[in-house]
């Protein structure tokens, strides 16, 4: 067991910080005989000067600077305990998950989460990754406290949070491009379509055109963007992922005459709702006003 209390070491910073026993004791609400009663305790516990007098005042000593910086880190750890404690006792969720598909805009995930972290430092946060029904899976299994999908969850409710634009796209050397006309479906049947693959463990789904006689299937979108980059392929990706690829010519949307692009509403769904803490209803604000912050509102096509 320490020798030495945390309230021994709260009294000397405060005598510290205040510049005296008499205005510090004023501060906290002590008498002078007790601080002055810790602060020589705790020298005599611990064989070291931490305080020595300078005229009326006083000031730590080269061992009293370095113990009451150390000190300091064990005050602000207590204080967080102790808050972390009140908000645990009011409902705090310790930790939440979320379920967000791939396709949400990463810059709008990382603005929400950093939001959040703000307000609620101490929620451990567990962030899935998912991809098409994995996420509802998630969900349906309670493993999930929010969802944000393009695809609607049975049995749970859902408001509308973004629509993602998906547009079929390939390098600018793709022979697709090479051909100089505009393109229909047929075309692409002869080149190589890059797909993510569903994470749902049980009952997986294809999404998007896939009727291309070859065809890489990845586990995640990252990966798909970076063939498509080294000119491996073609895939429908949301716009938001790829906008600086777009702008600095590293890829180029195929010139359809129909169905180059794709819209995917986007919902955010809360597992329970009415049961769901502060954190998590927090969470679900800050995401959405992420999303009206960081999402642009025209094509690629528009701001060229």
């Amino acid at each position: 067991m320490s020798r030495v209390t945390l309230a021994q070491w709260q009294m000397l910073a405060a005598v510290v910080d205040h510049g005296g026993f008499a205005r510090a004791a004023e501060a906290i609400h002590k008498s002078p005989s007790t601080l002055n009663h810790a602060v020589h305790k705790l020298e005599e516990q611990l064989g070291v000067a931490v305080l020595e007098p300078v005229g009326r005042q006083v000031r730590l000593t080269e061992a009293g600077e370095m113990l009451l910086r150390r000190a300091r880190q064990l005050i602000e750890n207590a204080d967080s305990l102790e808050d972390v404690a009140t908000r645990l006792a009011e409902g705090l969720e310790a930790e939440i998950v979320l379920a967000i598909d791939q396709i949400f805009p990463p810059d709008a995930l990382a603005r929400a989460l950093e939001s959040f972290s703000a307000t609620y430092p101490h929620v451990r946060v567990q962030l899935h990754e998912t991809v098409l029904n994995g996420g509802v899976e998630m969900l349906q299994d309670g493993h999930a406290d929010l969802l944000v999908s393009g695809l609607a969850a049975r049995g749970f409710l859902g408001e509308p949070l973004v629509t993602i634009d998906f547009i079929a796209v390939a390098h600018p050397d793709h022979p697709l491009h090479r051909l100089g006309r505009v393109l229909d479906l047929r075309d692409l049947e002869q080149h190589r379509q890059l797909v993510v693959r569903d994470s749902a463990q049980r009952q997986s789904l294809d999404a998007g055109w896939l009727k291309a006689e070859q065809r890489w299937t990845v586990s995640h979108l990252d990966t798909s963007i970076d063939m498509l980059e080294r000119n491996l392929g073609f895939a429908w990706v949301p716009e938001t992922r790829i906008l600086d690829a777009l702008l600095a010519g590293r890829l180029k949307p195929l010139p359809l005459a129909a169905s180059g692009v794709r819209e995917v509403p986007i919902q955010l769904i809360h597992r329970d709702q009415d049961r769901a803490g502060p954190a998590t209803r927090a969470m679900a604000r800050h995401l959405q006003e992420a999303v009206t912050a960081c999402v642009p509102s025209r094509r690629f096509e528009k701001i060229e």
